[in-house]
């Protein structure tokens, strides 16, 4: 099974729906059965569409908020053409976008769908509320995450614990940005690891250097030297064959800000 994760950082940039279509063609030539995407943004002053309208495959992640023209996941959904696929818009984005969260499953229907917030404050317009969205496939949960950093005024540790109170027992994946270096102690990565989840880079045969941001970027302005900072952990260890930055310029175009991570276990939907 090939997992994918992307902080999209999505309508941003100078070619917005090239760097779409750049993504959605590498994604059709690999074939992950599971994509994550955070920073999924969609233009907050757009016309919403009909459900009717979406591409198909669709499942409603229960969020009020409607889908809107211009929508990435939407757009995306309609390039990959996957099994099944959804999306929770969670808060308002330099005060002009959207942003959520989307998981597309592009081999097995989705059984279930359920979003956990994981910020005290549930405030669409507060850029600091955060949720994670999951899906259910093959009896396997899929989670995609978008953390805060570990000294924010609402700290990591937090919101790990909310997550994990909230998390349904059995296995499961856990994909995104999660804004914790992993060079870095007594922080984010060692409390995840501590809390039993294994780091599917760590766990692969076979891997490359593993860094996902290169540079200063929004939230770590001065950021010099690479990081990883996102990541695709399974709860307990799982044979990988291997994990591969991806979209980075030499693995694939560089289509945002961060570089996207391609993990290939032994397990199968």
């Amino acid at each position: 099974m090939k997992l994918f994760t992307l902080n999209a950082h999505s309508l941003q940039g100078d070619e917005p729906r090239k760097n779409l279509e750049r993504l959605a063609a590498f994604l059709l030539e690999e074939r992950p059965e599971v994509v994550a995407i955070q920073e999924v943004n969609q233009p907050m002053d757009a016309p919403p569409l009909d459900p009717a309208e979406l591409p198909g495959g669709y499942v409603p992640s229960g969020s009020a908020r409607p889908t809107r023209e211009g929508c990435f996941a939407a757009e995306l959904a309609a390039l990959l053409a996957p099994r099944a696929w959804t999306w929770l818009p969670v808060k308002i984005s330099y005060g002009r976008y959207e942003e959520g969260l989307a998981l597309f499953s592009l081999a097995a229907p989705i059984e279930e769908v359920r979003t956990l917030l994981l910020s005290p404050c549930d405030d669409f317009q507060n850029w600091r509320t955060r949720k994670a969205l999951g899906v259910r496939l093959g009896g396997a949960w899929f989670w995609c995450l978008h953390m805060g950093w570990w000294d924010d005024e609402d700290p990591f540790a937090e919101q790990w614990k909310r997550l994990e109170a909230g998390l349904p027992q059995g296995p499961a994946w856990l994909l995104g940005d999660f804004n914790a270096p992993a060079h870095v102690q007594n922080q984010g990565w060692d409390l995840v690891h501590a809390s039993g989840w294994e780091d599917s880079y760590l766990l692969a045969k076979e891997r490359d250097g593993g860094i996902t941001v290169q540079g200063p970027i929004d939230g770590w302005k001065d950021q010099r030297e690479g990081l990883r900072i996102d990541y695709i952990w399974h709860r307990g260890p799982v044979e990988t064959a291997r994990s591969r930055t991806v979209l980075n310029g030499k693995d694939g175009p560089a289509v945002s800000d961060h570089f996207g991570v391609l993990a290939e276990t032994e397990e199968s939907l």
